[in-house]
């Protein structure tokens, strides 16, 4: 995809406006869906305890909410993450976001990773939700990268996701070019962690990213019109 044909409501579409934090209050979902409200993002990411919360602050509106699972870490059994996005959905989740068990990646247990990832999506796809494979990159070399994509493109997930931005760094262009030349056109990715403004989303757009993970997307924006601005 070229960035420089993107128009402002397209690169606010790629946007998962995200807040994960902690201590994430009311007072910080209430600005969070605002902002998305106001901005046309895709989709507000946080965690599943709020999602009945910012399902009804974003009623009317179709704004996604996004629930990250097992989050940050993926240590999880399979039958724990399927509860917690049994709940999530059932509170309203429009998204799933879950992080893929990256000791047993790392080990090479591959028949694991493909059976967690067979069972989450098979259980977002009965619920019609989307599902995203988050793999923790920071942590993988490209041949355990290229082995979960590989197996994300025989399952097919609707996106693979590079990070939880909780990891020790974030998305990287070698990495989201990787995924993309590995999955083809079946999967999408989404470059998530550390995208701080325009031009690095614009990079990650470049290298086949579809979707754009960040706590930053009304500044982007914002760097966005002001660079369109200034071609005029």
């Amino acid at each position: 995809m070229n960035p420089e044909n993107l128009s402002r409501e397209e690169l606010c579409q790629m946007i998962d406006h995200t807040f994960l934090k902690a201590f994430a209050t009311r007072t910080d979902f209430e600005k969070l869906c605002s902002e998305a409200k106001k901005y046309h993002f895709r989709m507000v990411a946080i965690n599943s305890g709020p999602v009945s919360l910012c399902k009804e602050l974003l009623k009317g509106t179709d704004v996604h909410v996004g629930a990250a699972i097992s989050f940050p870490l993926g240590q999880m059994s399979i039958e724990g993450k399927a509860e917690e996005i049994k709940l999530a959905i059932l509170d309203g989740a429009d998204e799933i976001d879950y992080v893929l068990n990256i000791g047993k990646l790392i080990e090479g247990d591959l028949a694991f990773i493909r059976k967690e990832m067979a069972t989450i999506v098979s259980l977002c796809r009965h619920a019609h939700v989307l599902c995203k494979v988050i793999f923790e990159i920071c942590y993988l070399d490209d041949e355990q990268i290229k082995n979960a994509a590989l197996i994300a493109r025989e399952v097919e997930p609707d996106f693979i996701k590079t990070s939880t931005g909780f990891g020790i760094s974030g998305a990287t262009v070698q990495a989201v070019r990787l995924m993309k030349e590995t999955v083809g056109v079946k999967v999408k990715v989404k470059a998530a962690g550390g995208i701080g403004n325009w031009q690095e989303a614009k990079a990650m757009i470049e290298a086949g990213a579809e979707r754009i993970g960040t706590s930053k997307g009304v500044q982007i924006i914002q760097e966005f019109d002001a660079e369109t601005q200034k071609e005029r």
